[in-house]
């Protein structure tokens, strides 16, 4: 894998397999949204040196790039680069997008060979089409749940608020050609598993070489906090499947020792999760280039 500086962090999985997490540019999200029912009193201190004054915090928008020996896949995109003046002020929108965040870590588009959504919201989705409305990766499959994409262009308000229709109906066609129904291998060492939860068709990546498995669990595990299984946003459609879930998943990746990824976390989305009580917590590591 040809890498540079650009890259936050990599790593030999060993068996062939190697990983690296490139940042998609950065937005920023109400805070009592990402921590949906938990009391402020609670979380206030978490957050004391970066939230604004406007009640924000910044979140990055963490991809994450996996070379197999058959293949190279890409999990989520990002927001991308077909976004109107207005949003890109209310999302507070700033850096590179994927494409050339791509191409400064060393990576060319065009060798990306699968495309892996946890799930279709506009943060996710977003650069499946480049600036000119063509497909951003022309040679790949994207992989995404049945389910989500039913979810994503269905008709109920609530459900479909966080999704960018116009845009998804563009690549639907491309998307239906890869989605999956239920867990599934979309190359050697790398697994598509159905969550639910945040979204209807949300899924989590996992990916094992000979070494330590990296476990990317899209929306599940946006921030540090996220750990407490009991610990939702108010984006989750499905709160309850979303505890569950999480709660069975964390236990796996303790037992198994996996390296997580957090989705949204700007300054330590590299760790490991470890038991807390009934609960657990994400213990960062240091980000380094293997």
């Amino acid at each position: 894998m040809a890498m540079n500086d650009s890259v936050s962090w990599s790593a030999d999985l060993g068996g062939g397999v190697r990983v690296a997490l490139v940042q998609a540019g950065t937005f920023w999200s109400d805070a009592g949204a990402l921590f949906g029912p938990v009391p402020r009193v609670m979380w206030d201190r978490l957050v004391v040196d970066e939230i604004t004054p406007d009640h924000r915090l910044g979140q990055a928008l963490n991809c994450l790039l996996i070379e197999t020996s058959a293949g190279r896949v890409l999990v989520e995109t990002g927001i991308g680069e077909r976004m109107s003046d207005k949003v890109r002020e209310m999302r507070r929108y700033s850096g590179d997008p994927i494409l050339p965040a791509l191409r400064m870590a060393g990576f060319e588009p065009t060798s990306v060979d699968v495309v892996a959504m946890s799930h279709l919201h506009f943060d996710h989705a977003g650069g499946l089409l480049d600036g000119d409305g063509r497909r951003a990766f022309p040679r790949a499959v994207i992989v995404a749940q049945r389910a989500e994409w039913e979810i994503a262009l269905g008709t109920n308000s609530r459900l479909v608020a966080s999704y960018d229709q116009p845009e998804l109906r563009l690549v639907r066609d491309w998307g239906a050609a890869g989605w999956a129904e239920g867990e599934r291998e979309i190359l050697p060492g790398v697994t598509v598993l159905p969550t639910g939860g945040h979204s209807a068709g949300h899924q989590a990546v996992i990916v094992r070489g000979s070494g330590r498995p990296v476990a990317f669990f899209g929306d599940l595990a946006m921030r540090p906090w996220s750990a407490n299984p009991r610990w939702i946003t108010a984006f989750d459609d499905f709160p309850l499947d979303s505890v569950e879930v999480k709660g069975e998943l964390f236990r796996q990746a303790v037992a198994e020792d996996w390296t997580v990824v957090l989705s949204h976390e700007p300054r330590t989305p590299i760790g490991r999760l470890v038991p807390d009580r009934d609960r657990f917590a994400f213990e960062p590591v240091r980000a380094t280039k293997d």
